[in-house]
């Protein structure tokens, strides 16, 4: 029977005698549905076991209490003993008679307690589940992943994603745990011929998590004997050969994606709660969370790429960030506060390298705070000491990465941290004056660059020097290789033009900057009446926005990092929707909300914002497509076919994420471009693409141990901007050969004498180089 489909189908295997005859006494009717989109009939399970398949055409798509007094003396206080020895029945009837009675004891505070804070928590359940189901929803409409092969999946998470993948795959591989996290931290195929330890490197935690969750729950669930996964045999259509394709938690791929858009989900929830603690009201979780929805394709990128870092972390900043509020706002810290701060911390910076330069500003923000009296200094030394707690724990769960402790993060916790000591001394005899401000602003800035600069010169630490060298590409035009290998890529260029017209279109703009400018104007009259020590009354009123004027100097923060590298609005789309919560804040609109009610106000700004928001997501509702990469399928056949298992390649470094993710071959370069290192030898590897002699490339290439090469004809004339192909690139740091033909062009017609090729498709040639 043939079922309409967009892509692929599964048919079910040919049943045996015994089989056939159940299936005849089964009703047609009878075959249970997976319950997708209209356009995906249900598969039919076969009583034969777990494998089934579908019939059908070509393609994937389709089918497929108040405290208690004090005690009195008497028989009403004595507890009742045990009685050991009169039998179990007995026993277990004290034990029940105990427990009534403590229930209700505690019946009258749960009766009690704030039923708003129970609602509040339903809706934010709610809001997260809604995240969830849509996130997951976008990515198997993009994907297809449910019909994909194990292969084909591997080859959906491109780039840095095959690579992180790489090592989950590797450890639950293993014969055990212990034995995969040895493999990782002793891996010798990511940066052939070195060894590294790749949970210092690479910020791994996740994985090494997740895979453990995944042993533990493949192992209960073989315990138990329930099945994890299901799977059927994929008639992938135009005269392609058929692949296995399973569905479940029990399919790596599939447990590694669900724990991630869990996670994402629970973050919606988190931004719920933070919208309604930041702006005292309901409505305003109401209004973050819409205009998160509204928003989203600027919010994230988890949907379209889920392995990458922030998609672990940003949900522990959205805590972190909570927590820093609530502290913030409290006027004495509790210890099980700071804690809570310090854990979110290192759960924020474990998995992910970039987290030191958001926590940078953080500081930087609170600093600016406190030197103008809007919280007190001993508040923020806590602060502080929470921060270098966190960043002491990640550099020794890293072991000893260096590059924690020459950012511009650790040296300005430590500036700060003298200037809160240093300057009530120095500075005693002065009033606190804008001058005074200036002056320890201007001692933070250059004792935080002086700082690091000297701790990465005594260190001998170099990993980070590209950071500043983008920066200086983007003031005054400086260009070198690796500076180009970042700023022509899309996400390091600066803002796109469109992006605020966006913003302005779903009125998420507009409302924040009202918002901000009704902070900035009460933070200007707060801080002219403290120049002018006028009377107690206003420095108290003053203190109670401390909070309010760290997010907005936190947004300015997130703004110029998004303006400067687009990549980074994914911090500041994320905080538009927090600070547009503040639009229900009776501290900042007491007064127009006596004129009119909030929920009026509310709903009549998020109708407007509906117009362009609904399109958004509806635009996004309309994605569907199916991942298929058939060029780089046969490269990888070849290579597990034809070559040996300890043969090295070279090539495109997002090509050679899945060369070691599908075929666990050693590779000399990755995507993993942080490591002074690893730039080294991408740029060898990368002159193939250059216009040097065939000769010096290939004796460059034979020292770094490489058997194989890769040539991607495509990144020999691509060209997304002006100045941007790898020839233009080279001419840059090579300006002596300018002019000659590219290398890469020369082997694409004949590769001898210097190499050999071995292999040829549409996308790839494979270049083998003999030995002299």
């Amino acid at each position: 029977m043939v079922v309409p489909s967009r892509g692929r189908n599964k048919e079910s295997p040919p049943l045996k005698p015994g089989q056939q005859q159940q299936q005849q006494q089964q009703s047609p009717g009878a075959s249970p549905s997976r319950g997708r989109r209209p356009h995906s009939p249900g598969r039919q399970q076969l009583s034969g076991g777990a494998r089934t398949m579908r019939k059908g055409g070509g393609g994937r798509r389709g089918a497929r209490g108040d405290p208690r007094g004090p005690c009195r003396e008497g028989p009403a206080t004595q507890q009742v003993p045990l009685p050991l020895h009169r039998g179990p029945l007995r026993l277990l009837r004290v034990f029940g008679e105990q427990l009534r009675v403590f229930v209700v004891d505690k019946k009258d505070f749960i009766i009690k307690a704030d039923s708003k804070i129970w609602l509040t928590f339903l809706l934010a359940v709610f809001a997260g589940v809604l995240h969830w189901c849509h996130i997951t929803a976008l990515f198997e409409n993009d994907r297809h992943f449910s019909h994909l092969s194990t292969l084909e999946r591997e080859m959906a998470f491109r780039t840095e994603m095959g690579l992180y993948y790489s090592y989950f795959k590797i450890i639950i591989e293993a014969p055990s745990f212990w034995n995969g996290v040895w493999a990782i931290m002793n891996d010798r195929l990511t940066e052939y011929p070195l060894v590294i330890n790749t949970l210092q490197r690479f910020n791994l935690y996740p994985e090494v998590v997740l895979a453990s969750w995944y042993r533990m729950y493949t192992t209960v669930m073989d315990f138990l004997g329930v099945p994890t996964k299901t799977c059927w045999t994929v008639n992938r259509g135009k005269g392609l050969s058929p692949v296995e394709s399973c569905e479940g938690l029990g399919d790596p791929a599939s447990f590694y994606v669900a724990v991630i858009f869990l996670l994402n989900g629970l973050m919606m929830s988190l931004f719920f709660i933070y919208g309604t603690y930041l702006s005292g009201s309901r409505l305003g979780g109401l209004v973050t969370v819409t205009c998160f929805f509204f928003n989203h394709g600027e919010c994230t990128r988890v949907m379209w790429t889920p392995p990458l870092r922030e998609s672990f972390s940003y949900p522990f900043l959205v805590l972190q960030m909570l927590l820093l509020t609530y502290i913030l706002r409290i006027p004495n810290i509790n210890t099980g506060s700071l804690i809570a701060l310090c854990v979110s911390n290192i759960f924020f910076m474990l998995p992910w390298q970039f987290a030191q330069f958001v926590l940078l500003t953080q500081i930087a923000s609170l600093f600016a705070v406190c030197i103008m009296g809007y919280i007190d200094s001993n508040k923020l030394q806590k602060i502080l000491n929470a921060h270098m707690v966190s960043l002491l724990v990640c550099f020794i769960l890293m072991f000893g990465n260096s590059m924690l402790l020459t950012s511009y993060y650790a040296a300005s916790l430590v500036v700060i941290s003298r200037i809160l000591v240093w300057s009530p001394k120095i500075l005693k005899s002065c009033r606190r004056e804008v001058y005074v401000w200036v002056i320890e602003g201007c001692a933070w800035l250059f004792g935080t660059v002086t700082l690091k600069y000297l701790t990465s010169f005594v260190l001998g630490v170099a990993d980070d020097a590209h950071i500043g060298n983008i920066l200086k590409s983007k003031f005054i035009g400086y260009k070198d290789f690796d500076t180009l290998m970042y700023t022509c890529a899309a996400e390091f260029d600066f803002m796109e033009k469109e992006t605020p017209v966006r913003y302005t279109k779903t009125l998420l703009l507009p409302v924040v900057l009202v918002v901000f400018g009704v902070i900035i104007k009460r933070a200007i009259k707060s801080i002219m009446w403290s120049l002018s020590q006028t009377g107690q009354y206003e420095r108290e009123e003053r203190f109670n926005h401390g909070e309010l004027v760290f997010h907005a100097l936190q947004l300015l923060a997130y703004s110029v990092l998004a303006i400067l590298i687009m990549r980074l609005k994914l911090f500041l789309t994320p905080h538009l929707c927090v600070m547009a919560s503040l639009v229900c804040s009776k501290q900042l609109f007491g007064w127009l909300f006596y004129k009119i009610q909030p929920k009026t106000l509310v709903f009549a700004i998020l109708a407007l914002m509906a117009i362009e928001g609904s399109a958004n997501l509806q635009t996004q509702w309309n994605i569907m497509g199916e991942f298929s990469n058939l060029p780089q399928e046969e490269l990888l056949e070849w290579i597990k076919v034809n070559t040996r298992q300890d043969a090295v390649f070279a090539g495109a470094m997002p090509t050679m994420a899945s060369v070691k993710l599908s075929t666990l071959r050693p590779i000399v370069n990755h995507p993993h471009y942080e490591d002074a290192g690893l730039r080294a030898r991408t740029k060898v590897v990368y002159s193939m693409y250059s216009r040097k002699p065939a000769n010096e490339v290939k004796r460059e290439l034979m020292e770094l141990g490489v058997n194989y090469y890769i040539l991607e004809e495509s990144l020999c004339v691509s060209r997304k901007k002006p100045g941007c192909s790898m020839p233009e690139i080279w001419d840059v740091e090579d300006p002596a050969n300018r002019g000659k033909i590219p290398l890469c062009t020369l082997m694409s017609k004949n590769s001898r004498p210097y190499f050999i090729t071995v292999f040829e498709n549409s996308n790839y040639r494979v270049l083998k180089i003999p030995k002299e």
